[in-house]
């Protein structure tokens, strides 16, 4: 005989299902609902916060990580890890800058070959990876001490002015006003390249590959897919990506240093966990990943405002990190 007590679990049961394979098909809703909830809920302990100029703020800080996290979102579809992200974009801004003004390269030129540079480390993580068989995490551990030694020594620890530079190389921290807000020309050359990628993961045959190869690479491997060739191109791509970061770097900071970025890998990673993308490969997408980024802007600017101590603020991202986590784990439990 059925009792009102089954049948309450039974239907608490349904609705969880429900919501885990809605979740599983759309992966970006979870992180949408937490940027909406934690957005009202820091409007409402200090209106501060939805002023215009602090939301150009927000956007402006998160523009780095969020260009880091977009490189990084390639790699973690495969089933892989970048922790040299940020080291290869504070090398590449410390390599434009150099070219500029130690060796009195044009603007255009120093640019070129600073973005060559950046994707030139990321092949070199593509080909240990492919070539050589090392795991993602061993070859980006190593190369992150490699890039961040060469920054030393190709930098001598010195900071280099955004004075000294050309105007384009600072050009992305110069903004335009939608009225009370603004938007630097960094923001917008972010938000293109997430725009680009996710057309180019959504609608072209090499983005099935890459998310094909993260769900199953031999499986993808036997179906016909060069699943080295993809895995090079992620990495080689990423490079790019963190060496426009770079160049989005100097525009920010006005200036190319050497002691920044220490911080970069986790918060990449840290964005693209909360955007949904899963650890283990084959599931996520961009627009989740900047979503991930804008939920970490939000949340430290909207802790700082409230007055929080900045201690407490990265046990705030350090939770949201783990209950993702957790999340997804749920989540990818409805395949069985």
């Amino acid at each position: 005989m059925t009792t009102s007590t089954d049948f309450e679990v039974r239907n608490r049961d349904s609705i969880g299902l429900r919501v885990q394979h809605v979740l599983h098909g759309n992966p970006v809703l979870g992180p949408l609902a937490v940027l909406l909830v934690a957005t009202v809920a820091f409007s409402i302990v200090n209106q501060r916060f939805i002023a215009a100029a602090n939301l150009s703020l927000v956007l402006a800080q998160v523009t780095v990580i969020a260009t880091l996290a977009l490189g990084q979102t390639l790699i973690i579809l495969t089933a892989g890890i970048d922790l040299s992200a940020g080291a290869i974009a504070v090398f590449s801004s410390i390599l434009m800058a150099n070219f500029c003004v130690k060796a009195g390269m044009p603007g255009v030129l120093a640019l070129l070959l600073g973005l060559a540079c950046g994707t030139a480390m990321g092949a070199l993580n593509g080909f240990l990876v492919t070539r050589i068989k090392l795991p993602p995490f061993i070859v980006t551990l190593g190369t992150l001490t490699i890039f961040f030694s060469l920054n030393a020594v190709v930098s001598q620890s010195e900071t280099v002015r955004g004075a000294d530079m050309p105007g384009l190389m600072t050009w992305t921290g110069e903004s335009i006003r939608f009225g009370q807000f603004q938007v630097t020309y960094g923001s917008i050359v972010m938000l293109v390249l997430f725009g680009f990628f996710f057309y180019a993961l959504s609608w072209t045959a090499w983005g099935k590959h890459v998310y094909a190869t993260g769900d199953d690479v031999e499986a993808a491997r036997l179906a016909g897919i060069r699943t080295g060739r993809v895995l090079f191109s992620v990495y080689t791509i990423a490079g790019l990506l963190y060496a426009i970061a770079g160049w989005i770097l100097i525009g920010r900071l006005a200036s190319a240093s050497p002691n920044v970025g220490t911080e970069y890998n986790l918060d990449s990673i840290t964005a693209v966990v909360l955007g949904g993308t899963s650890l283990f490969g084959g599931r996520g997408g961009v627009i989740g990943t900047l979503i991930g980024a804008l939920i970490v802007g939000v949340f430290r600017n909207g802790l700082q405002l409230a007055g929080v101590e900045v201690v407490w603020q990265g046990f705030a991202i350090g939770l949201l990190v783990l209950i993702a986590v957790s999340l997804d784990q749920w989540i990818r439990k409805v395949k069985a």
